[in-house]
């Protein structure tokens, strides 16, 4: 066999096994749904991504500095949501008329909105630097007074009344697509046929998955390895879920809903902040320290 043939072979196993993967993760999902629906309606965390919008309109110089990188967001969206409306929406009409008669024009909503987020996210993350997140991240940390825990991995320029993110010290958080979770949300997908409650499952299943990737850079400033991070997870399992499905479904906001991954970094950060006072044997909440805080600067 030549040596060509044995390396197809080996990535078509490669691209196997990571299928197996993601299937099984998604049956495992499943499985955890139920149970952590509950916790994550109780946990209280699905607020946070809302915080984070009136974060930001509280804090016009945030939202100031980063107009140019929104408007890049927005511009992406529009295209992408305009596309799958008029060549994606029809014909999954059609095809949902067979078993939802007339609600398939109600059912085909959510369905189309979901593969949109889908593409877009994957425009994002392909198009518009990560890092924009993380100084986000960062910003609000500093805002909220944890400038030490953010020193841990960035340069702050600290003059006066006012600090300036520098430089990342550390690598960036990574944000590439994983096949298991291609196969998770792919797999899960399809719930969006059942109005209501199919999605509502849809948001809870890729939550479990989105939530503790929101507080990566966190972990990260923690200098959390692999096992404490997966404690500190599962100990706030249905948090995390919870926060998740709320970051989603901003997300799936027609349009507007890219917008809302910077402001999601911006509540995953109001969220750390309250875990942080939590762990000094404070309460959470509380205004802002009284500094003017930059992102410093953010490459398009």
């Amino acid at each position: 066999m030549s040596s060509s043939a044995t390396s197809s072979n080996d990535k078509a196993g490669l691209v196997k096994r990571q299928l197996d993967k993601g299937l099984e993760a998604a049956k495992a999902d499943i499985k955890s749904v139920s149970s952590e629906g509950i916790a994550a309606a109780q946990s209280g965390a699905y607020v946070y991504p809302f915080y984070g919008i009136v974060y930001f309109a509280r804090h016009p110089k945030l939202l100031e500095s980063l107009k140019p990188l929104m408007v890049r967001s927005l511009s992406i969206s529009l295209v992408t949501v305009s596309f799958m409306a008029t060549f994606a929406y029809l014909p999954q009409v059609a095809v949902l008329a067979v078993v939802s008669g007339p609600l398939a024009f109600f059912a085909a909503v959510p369905l189309v909105l979901a593969e949109a987020y889908f593409i877009i996210l994957f425009l994002h993350r392909t198009f518009l630097t990560p890092a924009v997140s993380e100084r986000i991240f960062d910003a609000v940390l500093v805002q909220k007074g944890h400038a030490a825990l953010v020193e841990k991995g960035r340069a702050l320029d600290k003059r006066g009344g006012s600090v300036t993110l520098g430089k990342s010290l550390l690598s960036p958080v990574s944000r590439k697509f994983s096949a298991q979770g291609l196969v998770r949300y792919l797999v899960t997908l399809p719930l969006n046929l059942v109005p209501g409650v199919g999605t509502a499952v849809f948001l809870l299943l890729n939550g479990r998955k989105a939530g503790p990737a929101a507080h990566d850079r966190y972990f990260q400033l923690k200098k959390l390895d692999k096992q404490s991070r997966q404690s500190f997870v599962e100990k706030r399992s249905g948090a995390y879920t919870s926060f998740g499905a709320a970051s989603i479904l901003l997300g799936l906001i027609p349009v507007f809903g890219p917008v809302t991954a910077f402001t999601s970094a911006a509540g995953a950060a109001l969220w750390a902040a309250d875990l942080e006072k939590r762990n000094a044997g404070g309460e959470a909440g509380g205004e802002d320290q009284n500094i003017d805080v930059g992102v410093g600067h953010v490459e398009l």
